[in-house]
């Protein structure tokens, strides 16, 4: 039990697991198949998390203020269908673009 809750606390950083900080982590791993760099942050530094803390905003507003659920599987249904719209929708800091559409260009771009 304690080794699958510690796999499933560590999948995403090592930086709070004295034990294996110069271990790559699943999503590290991930990201350098794909070529993608992940930038982190100084703890407790708000200046530099506003971009995060505005989307989780945003996901409190516009979806899980204005839902009920009553089951685990409606969540996750309301869910599917809330990540569609919102990866669909144009947004500013993508030049106007929605993530599917700047996903699509990324993997042009890179395939080519």
């Amino acid at each position: 039990m304690i080794k699958d809750y510690k796999a499933k606390n560590f999948e995403f950083t090592n930086r709070l697991n004295a034990q294996a900080t110069n271990k790559k982590t699943k999503f590290e791993k991930t990201l350098e198949k794909m070529n993608i760099r992940h930038k982190l942050i100084k703890p407790k530094t708000p200046r530099h998390n506003g971009k995060v803390e505005r989307s989780r905003r945003k996901d409190q507003e516009r979806f899980y203020y204005k839902r009920e659920f009553k089951s685990f599987e409606e969540f996750e249904k309301k869910l599917g269908y809330w990540e569609k719209e919102y990866n669909n929708f144009p947004m500013k800091p993508l030049r106007w673009k929605s993530p599917n559409e700047q996903l699509k260009e990324y993997k042009l771009k890179k395939s080519a």
